[in-house]
């Protein structure tokens, strides 16, 4: 790891217990994961895997959810573990913000929504006037494309899915953060309204030099989107490296078997290996048993312009 890295994820590990009292067993959900982000460059920094791969639960200890069994975490050189005092977590609280996956499970559905720009304006920026909250609600909305005029006093339900995801990272925006952990974005999104949501966050990048942690399943927007990638397998990364040259020209045969499968948009957002061929076979018979098998899509190599459409 090299100095002045705005986060540093150094040989983690996180560890849980199943079975009984008598057939208790630990395994590891995370395993010796490392990788850094620059402070002086922003960047978008795809973890892909299939469900079960571990990067959600990665991503939770990121954002200091959940505590490493091994391994430590540092955001501009501070240690995760060493914040205790509400102000210190509020601080970096302030720097890294999660966008979920599923936008209608963020908000209460009996709240209006333009509530939760209002509360963060005044938790994470001090204001305390609602005209100063109001003010810095309608500058995070216009990042995204919207306006506190177009939401106001509107309940979750009374907003497309991609609106309120926009929403969402608009209120993740408010505190002015350097590193969003954004967690399946687009899989709840209609599938017309997905390129919307990846564009923005090129634009987050570049313009206002906001970081971002994507995590998918989803190897088009990855390719599209990324400039660096790690794709984990049964929590261990198995590759990484530029997104470009890992997923034009995979070395790891798991890695392979992505580029050749599709991972599928199940109902519940999350990414299951699919396919007939014995490579596949062997990797569902290790993560997860003798289950059925569906006949995979081929995923074409696409340019940026042809993934967009």
């Amino acid at each position: 790891m090299t100095g002045g890295s705005l986060l540093e994820v150094d040989h983690l590990t996180k560890s849980y217990a199943r079975g009984g009292v008598f057939g208790r067993q630990s395994f590891d959900a995370v395993r010796d994961v490392s990788f850094s982000l620059p402070a002086e460059r922003p960047e978008v920094f795809a973890i892909i895997g299939e469900s079960g791969s571990g990067k959600t639960t990665l991503a939770r200890m990121i954002l200091n959810m959940i505590t490493p069994t091994a391994g430590s975490i540092r955001f501009r050189g501070g240690e995760l573990t060493a914040l205790r005092s509400r102000s210190d977590r509020l601080a970096f609280m302030k720097q890294v913000q999660p966008i979920f996956q599923n936008p209608f499970e963020a908000f209460n559905p009996l709240k209006r929504v333009d509530r939760y720009l209002l509360i963060s304006a005044r938790n994470f920026l001090g204001a305390k006037s609602r005209t100063e909250r109001e003010r810095a609600a309608d500058g995070a909305l216009n990042k995204v494309g919207l306006s506190l005029a177009e939401i106001r006093r509107r309940f979750p339900h009374e907003l497309s899915g991609g609106q309120l995801q926009r929403v969402a990272i608009a209120r993740a925006l408010i505190s002015e953060p350097s590193l969003l952990v954004a967690d399946e974005p687009v899989s709840m999104v209609d599938a017309s309204l997905r390129m919307s949501i990846v564009n923005l966050f090129r634009t987050l990048r570049d313009d206002l030099g906001v970081s971002i942690i994507y995590i998918t399943h989803d190897l088009a927007t990855a390719y599209y989107i990324s400039d660096r990638i790690i794709i984990m397998r049964k929590g261990e990364v198995v590759e990484s490296g530029p997104a470009r040259s890992v997923l034009d020209k995979p070395k790891h045969p798991y890695s392979q078997l992505l580029k050749d499968s599709l991972l599928s948009p199940d109902p519940s957002g999350k990414g299951v290996l699919t396919g007939t061929s014995p490579a596949v076979r062997q990797v569902r018979a290790g993560t997860h048993g003798s289950e059925p098998e569906t006949q995979a899509l081929r995923l074409n190599e696409r340019s940026p312009h042809e993934a967009e459409r």
